[in-house]
């Protein structure tokens, strides 16, 4: 028994011996959201967790950093690069938000960032070189331990752009990879703003190729866009993590080598909880996030009865609260059938009690304004079919739905306009915000509709919207159950 466990023993020492780890910090999706919200998340929250970790370690974006705050939207993302530098980033991505202030925003956060932007698929439209202070991808050296980053940036400009082009993501990895791998990294990392949460059965993305078709050449790929929280998915042994929004949490990679050989022994991820009661707060971070706060936007301006949840109580309905208020204000502006609003509109919650400006804009950041469009039924059957795996994207005011999902496909499909079943042939107005109405994200659709046949509802925004519905009363939370899977 003894020699038994003096080999075993013998053999711990061994392989820990040989064995050196690596350690990556990732955020995604920050949208500017500095400070604390209902006691939870934060900036000094981030620095503590990496006060209290390794000496040595490499601490990546994903990217959406630069637009969700009043923060962000005053300094047109200044502040939020100001922040990374100031946490010491190493790297981060373009998300589709840092386009928010058009192609000359972009430039000058490019140029105060202090950190590498990696974009291997990003280029000057009229040159075709690659922006000055990007980047296809940097080598770091973290523990001894060599690592490539590459950054692959989002393709869907939330403004669009017309200094700026992509390239394919898979061909511009392959070119990145080609000139990194001479280098002879022990681990290839791909920072992307796209997420696993979009790869399915019968519908495969980008993000979910990587581990297909390069597996041994990428050892993890670390996404976002979805605001998902992924960890320790392994497609052919690449490791997959996903850290969520708003600097709610981070997560921790560790990397772990062959000290002899330099090779990868294993990749494994933990997502931390930015909960500053457990993990504390970095008291400089904190000031200088104090000092980027924007004075004059913490007066109340309403008050709500009852909490408003960017989730649904009813794990069957994919309506919640919050994306149903939204709707049914557009809505009643509009005069539309039905209005359609992106649940990625809805950045967060609201609590009950009184409401600030500040926390309508954290809860909807956009500027948006409303726009009607007559499309006919089979459009808006389209429309809804396509919004709704893997994830539900649009929400509805007008209009209910109920469908059963079967290897990754929606089935049995039942649409009704304001209670009546929806045919094909018939014309419907549809009311919905300028973003969808221009073909963004969720919208692209939209984009096959001649800009004449769109017409913009006054000039109120979206949020201007939910101010004066908070000014006439106390508002309640909508009930769910528009989007119903059985």
């Amino acid at each position: 028994m003894k020699k038994i466990f003096l080999l075993t023993f013998c053999l711990f020492l061994f392989s820990g011996a040989f064995a050196r780890t690596a350690v990556i910090y990732h955020t995604s999706d920050t949208h500017g959201f500095f400070f604390p919200k209902n006691g939870q998340g934060g900036a000094a929250a981030l620095a503590a967790v990496l006060r209290s970790g390794p000496k040595e370690y490499l601490l990546l974006d994903g990217g959406d950093f630069a637009e969700g705050t009043v923060e962000t939207k005053n300094s047109k993302g200044l502040k939020a690069v100001e922040l990374m530098n100031r946490l010491g980033y190493h790297a981060a991505t373009i998300g589709n938000h840092e386009f928010a202030y058009r192609d000359d925003g972009l430039k000058e956060m490019l140029s105060r960032a202090e950190f590498a932007v990696l974009a291997a698929n990003f280029f000057e439209r009229e040159s075709g070189l690659r922006p000055e202070n990007t980047a296809p991808y940097r080598i770091f050296s973290v523990n001894g331990v060599k690592i490539a980053v590459v950054g692959l940036a989002n393709r869907n400009p939330t403004v669009a752009t017309k200094k700026y082009t992509f390239s394919k993501p898979l061909e511009a990895l392959e070119n990145a990879l080609s000139e990194a791998e001479k280098q002879e990294p022990s681990a290839v990392v791909v920072l992307v703003h796209d997420s696993l949460a979009d790869d399915r059965p019968g519908d495969p993305n980008y993000v979910g190729d990587i581990g297909r078709k390069y597996a041994g050449r990428v050892h993890a790929v670390l996404g976002g866009h979805a605001h998902k929280v992924i960890q320790n998915r392994y497609i052919k042994g690449v490791l997959f993590a996903e850290s969520g929004s708003n600097f709610r949490a981070v997560s921790k990679i560790t990397l772990t080598t062959d000290d002899k050989t330099g090779k990868l022994i294993k990749a494994q991820s933990e997502l931390i909880a930015l909960d500053p009661s457990v993990t504390g707060t970095d008291k400089e971070t904190e000031a200088f996030a104090e000092s980027l706060r924007e004075p004059g936007v913490d007066e109340v301006v309403g008050v709500l009865r009852e909490p408003i949840s960017k989730k649904s109580a009813n794990p069957a309905f994919a309506d919640t609260p919050a994306d149903n208020w939204v709707a049914d204000v557009g809505r009643a502006y509009s005069g539309a059938d039905v209005f359609i609003s992106n649940t990625g509109g809805v950045r967060v919650g609201l609590n009950a009690g009184e409401v600030t400006r500040r926390d309508l804009i954290d809860f909807f950041p956009f500027d948006d304004e409303v726009v009607n469009v007559e499309v006919d039924g089979r459009f808006l059957r389209s429309l809804v079919k396509n919004a709704l795996l893997p994830w539900n994207r649009l929400c509805y005011s007008g209009l209910k739905l109920t469908y059963r999902e079967k290897n990754g496909k929606v089935k049995n499909l039942k649409i009704w306009v304001n209670g009546r079943p929806l045919r094909n042939g018939q014309k419907y107005v549809i009311g919905t915000n300028s973003y969808i109405a221009g073909g963004g994200s969720e919208g692209k659709a939209f984009k096959t509709i001649p800009a004449e046949n769109k017409k913009q509802i006054g000039e109120k925004t979206i949020r201007g919207l939910l101010e004066e519905a908070l000014g006439k009363g106390a508002v309640s939370a909508p009930e769910t159950g528009r989007i119903k899977r059985l």
